[in-house]
């Protein structure tokens, strides 16, 4: 099972992960940790309760079972004409996840899902603003600097274009967060190779089959 969350406390809470290794199950997880901003995430906890968190969860099932996601990654304007982005914390974040032993990062730039311009018309003066692909190459070698610095390999999902234009000698690659072939080597087993063909399908994805249950609240 390949849990995917901005918010595991309910989980550790309540040692659902146990509960569930006690049946035989083996847990994966992608955290999303981004920077804190009460406008893109409103209702998440505090950074230094998700770092607790992220810590916990690599006590308890270990740091190569955790890809840790930045993202995505936004610039947004507040009406005042300035450009703003959610960029500031990556250094210290990444700083704590390579204290727990985490090697990987997943990032991509926001897409402007329907989802997200419903949520805008209750922000007046807010609006996302998408950076050129020239900008995002430059960012994304920039953040694959920051990270490395922590022995952390960055990884990019549905950013085939920014794949394209980033030099040869990069580290960075195309993401998986269902990876087969990485959950194989954790978990042994014989898990197919291919897509479902009902699976969601974005330009420069790297998923494998699976089943989305996700559930909001």
């Amino acid at each position: 099972i390949v849990f995917w969350s901005k918010d595991f406390s309910q989980f550790l809470k309540y040692s659902y992960g146990q509960k569930l290794q006690g049946a035989g199950y083996r847990l994966f997880f992608n955290f999303t940790v981004n920077t804190p901003n009460e406008l893109l995430e409103p209702q998440v906890p505090p950074l230094d309760d998700r770092l607790d968190q992220l810590e916990q969860l690599g006590d308890q099932f270990g740091p190569q079972a955790i890809n840790w996601r930045f993202d995505p990654i936004c610039f947004f304007e507040l009406g005042d004409g300035k450009t703003q982005n959610n960029l500031s914390h990556l250094k210290c974040i990444a700083a704590k996840a390579a204290d727990i032993g985490i090697k990987r990062c997943i990032t991509s730039f926001m897409d402007p899902y329907r989802k997200i311009q419903k949520r805008l018309a209750h922000l007046p003066g807010f609006s996302f603003t998408d950076p050129p692909l020239k900008k995002k190459r430059q960012i994304i070698l920039k953040m694959e600097k920051t990270v490395a610095a922590h022995q952390i390999k960055l990884m990019l999902c549905c950013e085939k274009d920014i794949l394209d234009e980033l030099p040869k000698n990069t580290s960075v690659t195309q993401s998986a967060c269902i990876d087969n072939d990485l959950l194989k080597t954790l978990f042994g087993g014989n898990l197919s190779l291919h897509r479902d063909s009902g699976q969601r399908i974005q330009k420069g994805c790297g998923c494998k089959v699976s089943v989305d249950i996700g559930v909001y609240h």
